[in-house]
């Protein structure tokens, strides 16, 4: 093995299982300082120089400390098959249902992120489609009324007119709330 080379190397050679000390790359020695130590550019690791103290070696080598994505969400399809959750298939499904609305892009994005946030922190391991659509539906709908009912229409899988009509009925029933107005229960 060259030294350097290798993705152990870079995360120090350690057995985050076995919590074994870390090694050496050139020696496999366990008398290890660190010399430096900073965050990454990003902020999403840190980055720490170390040098060997074993007698004859005394070479200098980097690691990376970095959080582990443990949890990552998966979406439940309508088919019951499973897949990563992606919120560019969110941003793309709401570019489709905004099409030319006066909403710009960073309304958007502020959406999906918002929408993102609260499913990892509400659902532990799985999501379902249709939780997904109805919460963006939902959100939508105090936005932009012709994305909502665009939205809806796919969401819903729109057979016909009388589908349509009916979802004006309900918008023309209960209006939605002022733009910018948290709702004060989660509609179901």
């Amino acid at each position: 093995m060259t030294p350097g080379l290798s993705s152990k190397t870079m995360r120090g050679i350690r057995s985050p299982s076995s919590g074994d000390p870390l090694r050496c790359p050139f020696c496999d020695s366990t008398k290890i300082r660190v010399v430096d130590s900073r965050p990454s550019d990003d902020g999403t690791s840190i980055r720490r120089r170390r040098e060997c103290e074993h007698d004859g070696c005394a070479k200098r080598f980097t690691t990376y400390e970095r959080v582990e994505q443990v949890r990552r969400l998966v979406v439940v399809k309508r088919d019951a098959s499973r897949v990563p959750f992606d919120s560019e298939k969110i941003l793309k499904g709401l570019h489709a249902a905004c099409g030319k609305r006066p909403i710009s892009e960073d309304a958007k994005e502020d959406l999906v992120r918002t929408l993102e946030d609260r499913l990892h922190r509400e659902f532990d391991r799985e999501v379902t489609t249709c939780e997904i659509g109805r919460r963006l539906s939902t959100a939508l709908r105090g936005i932009d009324a012709v994305a909502y009912i665009r939205f809806a229409s796919e969401q819903e899988q729109f057979g016909g007119a009388d589908d349509f009509a009916a979802l004006l009925d309900e918008l023309k029933r209960k209006p939605p709330p002022p733009k910018n107005q948290e709702p004060l229960f989660e509609e179901g």
